[in-house]
């Protein structure tokens, strides 16, 4: 009884402090799931609302999609962005995680009101949808709220939690999906308490996380959002996603000591066990990725077919800014040693898993790669590079120019497009794995977006100014649509958007530099090889099917 006078209290305090002010956001905020009180940040003028609960995992389907969270008992406080679903972490390679991680962390600027509210940023991290937590440790916000946007990062189920894909209606598929998905509904629905703008949201994300955004362009589900960054990965990456697959998960189970060939026995085995048993296990099984789904009645599909087979209805008017790095897959190949590049068949593997060949089609595919680009020459050390630009043209460039295409063809809005080149100090993968050569990894930029809590040297002049010009031009897209309203000194050229036949790039190094059509002679080696190819690309299907 107590309680309930006290909540009854607060309210009506919260409800004339609004009356009597200038509506200015106080860090207790009542919304429509109950009051939440975040707490003041020490290195900004923001406020900061951590491990807000969006969802919650049945206990009796842990592997099935969430359910909304639903209401606050009280006044939740918003301190902790400790959570992370079940995965091993990147850092240590250790165990980590429960099924109560459903939370997303909101960033507010002072100057947010809520009679004149913010436009708001959403970012779905990376990981390859194995890995990845959404708290400051790695996505720390003062760059991005300096900007007077909201920034808001999500958690959501990785791994077999979030992936696993069932012909069975409890697990359909994708779940780390549709965890995203209920969390722009619970966006939706809220921020407009923290001074946010519901109708001028912005999704953006790197790798998986770019993906993600993607799909969410993609998929028939309600449009939550405005306008999308895509980083260093779309929906178009080959041999993404594949179809419903029940061995893996009876694998699983089996690899736990339970011996079935019953689904339904192994899913309610694995329900029962320890997320950290089920994640060590998965370091034996193929892992799992999105899938296209099968028609269940009552339950929400995400991925209906492959994207190349899909128009995309909901992108007419989206805006969009897209890229990549320079040397997407330096790290995987290079400095490795001689036996690594003596026992690669990177040409056979990549072009087998992405299509349909017959073996004489595949040999001569895999000769006129090797011709391209590594002429007559045995794969060693001395080929590294020529590798790295071949994985990187296949798993990240050419896709994301296909997908301009795709947006293109749907009455997308305007495109922006970009190539990241910057070598600096807080190049995020490169630093850390103390690679010194070569341009710009995957996912290297990161470290000019976000304040990484481990990157504790203050950053250098030149560094300093990449994150100034970056994060500026990604809060003008999210504020205004164009990430170069106007030409400054911080902001000294001109960012064109990608036109029908000029393919308009801004290379982020250093400098900023306004080019035409990146890696123009392997890409149109890639637009001839689609050409001939399309149709027997994996998941291809006939229009007339």
């Amino acid at each position: 009884m107590f309680l309930k006078i006290q909540f009854i209290v607060i309210f009506i305090y919260l409800t004339l402090f609004s009356k009597c002010h200038s509506k200015s956001l106080d860090t207790l905020v009542n919304t429509k799931v109950g009051l939440i009180r975040g707490l003041k940040a020490e290195d900004g003028e923001y406020s900061m609302f951590l491990g807000i609960p969006f969802g919650k995992v049945e206990e009796n389907n842990p592997f099935g999609p969430s359910i909304p969270y639903g209401h606050f008992d009280g006044v939740f406080d918003a301190n902790d962005d400790s959570a992370i679903c079940p995965q091993t972490e990147e850092f240590n390679n250790t165990i980590v995680g429960s099924l109560d991680c459903l939370h997303l962390n909101i960033y507010v600027p002072n100057s947010a009101k809520t009679n004149a509210p913010l436009p708001v940023l959403v970012w779905i991290y990376g990981g390859g949808f194995q890995i990845g937590f959404a708290g400051r440790f790695l996505y720390g916000p003062k760059y991005f709220v300096r900007h007077d946007i909201i920034l808001v990062t999500v958690n959501y189920r990785v791994g077999p939690y979030g992936f696993m894909c069932l012909n069975d209606p409890k697990v359909p598929g994708n779940q780390g999906f549709k965890d995203q998905l209920l969390a722009l509904r619970w966006i939706k629905d809220n921020i407009g308490s923290f001074g946010g703008n519901s109708d001028k949201v912005t999704l953006f994300g790197e790798s998986a996380g770019g993906i993600s955004v993607d799909y969410h362009l993609f998929s028939k589900q309600e449009k939550l959002f405005n306008n999308l960054i895509i980083q260093s990965g779309t929906s178009f990456l080959p041999s993404l996603i594949g179809e419903p697959e029940e061995t893996r998960t009876i694998n699983l189970a089996a690899k736990l000591g339970f011996e079935t060939t019953d689904l339904n026995e192994a899913l309610s085995f694995l329900g029962k066990q320890s997320t950290s048993s089920v994640i060590l296990a998965m370091r034996q099984v193929p892992r799992y990725l999105p899938c296209v789904e099968n028609d269940f009645d009552d339950v929400e599909k995400f991925i209906s077919d492959y994207p190349f087979n899909l128009d995309i209805p909901k992108a007419k008017d989206v805006a969009i800014l897209i890229g990549h790095t320079d040397d997407e897959r330096l790290v995987l190949h290079v400095n490795k040693n001689p036996d690594y590049y003596e026992n690669l068949n990177i040409f056979y593997d990549k072009l087998s898993n992405a299509f349909n060949f017959t073996s004489i089609e595949l040999a001569d595919m895999v000769k006129y790669f090797r011709h391209f680009y590594i002429g007559d020459e045995n794969i060693t050390i001395k080929e590294q590079f020529n590798i790295i630009d071949f994985d990187s043209d296949f798993t990240y460039v050419h896709p994301t120019l296909r997908s301009i295409e795709k947006y293109k063809e749907n009455d997308a809005g305007d495109i922006f497009y970009y190539v990241f080149s910057y070598n600096g100090d807080r190049n995020f993968v490169k630093k850390r794995v103390n690679i010194t050569i070569g341009g710009a990894a995957h996912a290297d930029e990161i470290g000019y977006l976000f304040d990484i809590s481990y990157m504790k040297d203050e950053p250098s002049h030149e560094d300093q100014l990449v994150i100034d010009r970056m994060t500026t031009l990604w809060a003008n897209f999210v504020k205004y649509s164009k990430p170069m309203p106007e030409i400054s000194d911080l902001l000294p050229v001109d960012w064109k958007p990608v036109e029908d036949n000029l393919l308009h790039y801004l290379e982020i190094d250093s400098e900023l530099t306004l080019k035409k059509r990146p890696f123009n002679k392997r890409m149109a080696f890639w637009d001839l090889f689609y050409r001939h190819n399309y149709k027997l690309q994996k998941g291809y299907r006939s229009r007339n099917n």
